[in-house]
């Protein structure tokens, strides 16, 4: 039988430690999974088609982001009601998410194939990896459906207080993507083409796995076709919710692929550094995101059990947890910057292009603790639409121009794009801040339903 765990109960930090910790190990295999592409292609298949997986991956974060977006929505539903004990509407509720996001799935993978060419010319795409690029984005674009079902049945077991056995599924879809990324670019050297086939098959028997173990453990959805139903009421929230979630998320993927198209025109090393560092990246501030969902998700339950002091407890216990790794993470890329990179190429080249742009870019990981933990918390307590005007504000006022301005005005080039998300991460912090002691987030966004 599939037990929930109600978080508003227990000792605040040993609880938030338990919850996070699969959090953590799923992002460090999760990004294990994402890095494995670059590295694998990089060294069998060399520069071009490094870059094709870089940018294509970019794009194809579009396609994640609005699937996040949706689905953490329906983890705030589901905390919520986990919570406040009142769990006879959860199968409606996943009914309704799980509906929702197959619809919106069949309709990005047409936007994707029909726009594919323009989007990559529209961020200036280098020439030698343009081809790369676009098949590798045909073939993720394809395997959607697998992304957005695969995301939207760990964050409802997450919303139900289980982080663990999501871990389990990630780290089938992990091994399968290596051993296949081995055999499709390493052996057959299929490059960018190779990549995307390994992503895709790896998140669909994730995702096929996950739905089996679920049935057998007696779920409280039944993966029936009758019970793929839209709850006209559900749907209500569930939008309310996760459109600012997922145009935040869509915002932020904006301004990255806006550096993008900046770098890109630095020529094609400079991509390829860019993409490196991105990839070292979602190592060194993966701490951050873990424990940014694992508040997001205890702090609902909280504010569902109408305990706002223990919710505040989450997320500064969170933050100090955050913190420990995060630091240790900075003064080693500092220390050692080379070995970083030369961890996805040894283009000496790369490497010293890379090196004043990771110096740059790792300022951002003494700031993202403290970032994401206040963004986490106003997430779970349902405040979805603060948190997209924060982004707005962070991603579009700050980050944009302050690439823009430091690396073509200011002269710094590739150090200039890097700076721009510290500062980002600096105005989200201010922002937060703010929100946080006018006392806004105490306002209830989520109407729940007596059993």
């Amino acid at each position: 039988m599939y037990e929930q765990k109600n978080l508003a109960k227990g000792n605040v930090a040993k609880q938030l430690i338990i919850f996070a910790i699969p959090f953590i190990i799923s992002n460090v295999i999760q990004t294990i999974y994402s890095v494995a592409d670059m590295i694998i292609v990089g060294q069998f298949n060399g520069t071009a088609s490094m870059s094709g997986v870089n940018i294509g991956g970019q794009v194809t974060n579009l396609i994640l982001n609005v699937a996040v977006g949706i689905s953490t929505g329906g983890t705030i539903m589901i905390a919520q009601s986990v919570g406040a004990e009142k769990t006879k509407q959860l199968s409606r509720i996943i009914g309704t998410l799980l509906t929702t996001l197959f619809t919106v799935a069949v309709v990005m993978t047409a936007v994707m194939l029909i726009f594919k060419d323009g989007i990559l010319r529209l961020i200036q795409t280098p020439a030698e990896s343009f081809s790369e690029a676009s098949v590798y984005l045909v073939v993720t674009s394809l395997g959607t459906i697998f992304i957005f079902g695969y995301n939207a049945l760990s964050a409802i077991m997450r919303g139900m207080g289980d982080s663990k056995s999501p871990l389990y599924f990630v780290t089938i879809a992990c091994f399968t993507n290596i051993v296949l990324d081995l055999l499709l670019v390493g052996g057959f050297h299929q490059g960018a083409f190779g990549a995307a086939i390994a992503t895709v098959i790896s998140q669909a028997i994730s995702m096929l796995l996950c739905v089996i173990y679920l049935k057998r453990k007696n779920f409280v959805f039944d993966f029936s076709l009758s019970s793929f139903r839209i709850h006209k009421e559900h749907l209500a929230s569930l939008l309310k919710l996760g459109i600012p979630l997922t145009v935040q998320n869509l915002i932020s993927n904006f301004s990255f692929l806006f550096m993008t198209a900046l770098v890109n025109g630095m020529g094609v090393t400079a991509s390829a550094a860019v993409g490196a560092v991105g990839k070292y990246n979602g190592f060194a501030i993966l701490p951050a995101i873990a424990m940014n969902a694992a508040i997001s998700a205890m702090v609902a339950q909280n504010i569902g059990a109408e305990k706002n002091d223990r919710a505040i407890k989450t997320m500064l216990t969170g933050m100090g947890i955050s913190y420990l790794i995060t630091i240790t993470i900075f003064a080693l890329t500092r220390l050692f910057p080379q070995q970083v990179l030369r961890m996805f190429s040894n283009d000496p080249e790369l490497i010293e292009v890379g090196i004043p742009y990771l110096f740059a870019f790792c300022y951002d990981y003494l700031l993202v603790p403290a970032a994401f933990s206040m963004m986490g918390f106003f997430v779970g307590t349902g405040h979805t639409t603060f948190s997209l005007i924060c982004n707005i504000l962070t991603a579009i006022v700050m980050r944009v121009p302050m690439a823009y301005l430091l690396s073509k005005v200011v002269g710094l080039g590739l150090p200039g794009v890097g700076y721009a998300v510290p500062l980002g991460s600096a105005t989200t912090i201010l922002i937060c801040l703010w929100f946080f002691f006018s006392g806004r987030w105490k306002k209830r966004t989520v109407k729940l339903e007596n059993n």
